[in-house]
């Protein structure tokens, strides 16, 4: 199982902009095969950063993700509310309960 957690600071005053849509992308991302989770959180410090809390069956199923054309498309919109770059961690589960 592959962890993705994906911090992403917002521009201010984009927030709502940003939240519809990962809305969007949440919608296409539910049928995707290989994705077990996809978690969209607000980080309580700090209100202009989310953070995505993604799991995937294996790489195969997060390189699907990430080359998708819902993803590619999603990403090219965000342009215009992230507010920096985003702070990735890639994580390999041990164990899980």
């Amino acid at each position: 199982m592959i962890t993705v957690v994906a911090k992403i600071p917002v521009k201010e005053g984009k927030m709502g902009e940003a939240l519809a849509a990962f809305g969007e992308l949440m919608d296409k991302v539910a049928s995707e095969e290989g994705t077990v989770m996809y978690s969209l959180n607000k980080d309580n410090a700090n209100p202009n950063v989310l953070v995505v809390v993604e799991q995937y069956k294996d790489k195969a199923a997060l390189d699907a993700h990430s080359s998708s054309v819902h993803f590619k498309t999603f990403f090219a919109a965000a342009a215009a509310f992230i507010g920096g770059k985003p702070e990735m961690t890639f994580m390999e589960q041990i164990r899980s309960i």
